[in-house]
Order: C-alpha cells, then structure tokens, then sequence
C-alpha cells in the first residue's frame, strides 16, 4: 500500500483531502507542506514561521503501542513552535477516536474549547464539526491558535479547492468561530470520567 492508500483506509471520507490535492501541495507548497513516510508510519504537516499543523498522522496497527507516535510528535515538539491538529468528537462506535484523544492527551495537548470548527465535507455535502487540539510551548492563547488556524485553512484546506474539487470549500469565517465564552465541554473530561468508572 502506498502513502496515500494507508490514509485514505484510515481517515474517513470526510476528512480526506484527494490524492492530487495532497501531491499539489507537497509540489506547490514544498516549503511549507511535508511528508514524512516510514514502512509503518505516514506524517503530512505543514510549518509556517509560527505554528506547525498536523494534517495527518498515521501509524500501522501492529506499531502502535511501540512509541513511533509518540517519536513523531516529538520530532515536531523540538522545533518550539505551537502544534495544531483537528480530531473527530469522540464516537463511542470507533474505538479508534477514543485511542486518539488518549494520545494526544498523553502528549500534552489542550483542547481549545474557544475555537468552533464546522466545515462542510465536499465529498459527502454533509457538516463536518471537528475539534481543535494544539500544544504549545510559550502558553500562546487560544486567541493566537484561532488565527493560526484562519491562516492554515486560506493557505492548505482550500489551496486551489475549485481548481481540483470543482467547487469551493467554505470560507474561513463560516468554518471557524472564535468565543471565549463559547460553551463547549472539554473532550479530554469524558476520558476523565470513562477513567473514573
């Protein structure tokens, strides 16, 4: 299986970019947009000046539990730079997204509970609400990580989006809400609470 192919088995449909989009932005944006592959991992980021965003992290089902993730994100956390990353709410039918907030919460990301994020898929037409998880090593706000996530939007998710979907994503001030006061339970408190009971 090829990079691609071992993304798109794992990720919904909703959260994939196409193979071209993907290729298009390592080419196009190559000093901007990465890739790093292993025979059991694929790594698709992209780091601005300020701020790293995760795209997409994949680890073989027979490495997990050995510590590659944890290696990946660490290759990441030295350039002491803030780390972005959307996941799916947890779905107590996928086990999978329980696995990754536990990850990512073992590695000290924050769920930022300001930001909303509802894209609509142009795969499926269907909402798509993520949420946002970043880590950061100075204590930026989450005023900051919003604007970062305005900025990796405009310049990834919907880099030449009419050009290679045909139609165009959202734009980035119906996607992406910022409310400090916005009521949103912290996604990390239901592990809590699992880990209680």
């Amino acid at each position: 299986m090829n990079w691609y192919e071992k993304l798109n088995k794992y990720f919904p449909v909703e959260e994939m970019k196409s193979r071209e989009h993907m290729e298009m932005l390592l080419k196009e944006k190559g000093d901007v947009y990465y890739k790093d592959e292993g025979p059991h991992h694929v790594l698709m980021y992209a780091e601005f000046k300020t701020f790293i965003f995760i795209d997409y992290v994949y680890v073989s089902s027979q490495s997990r539990g050995q510590g590659l993730g944890h290696k990946l994100i660490e290759k990441l956390k030295v350039r002491k730079k803030p780390i972005i990353l959307e996941v799916e709410p947890v779905d107590y039918e996928d086990t999978d997204s329980e696995k990754r907030l536990r990850f990512y919460q073992r590695e000290g990301f924050i769920h930022a509970q300001s930001i909303g994020y509802n894209r609509r898929s142009l795969a499926t037409n269907l909402e798509n609400p993520m949420e946002i998880l970043y880590w950061t090593p100075e204590n930026e706000d989450e005023e900051a990580i919003y604007k970062q996530m305005k900025k990796m939007y405009e310049d990834i998710h919907t880099y030449k989006d009419e050009q290679l979907y045909g139609k165009s994503y959202q734009p980035v001030d119906e996607v992406l809400t910022y409310d400090d006061k916005r009521d949103a339970d912290d996604i990390f408190d239901v592990l809590k609470v699992e880990e209680k009971a």
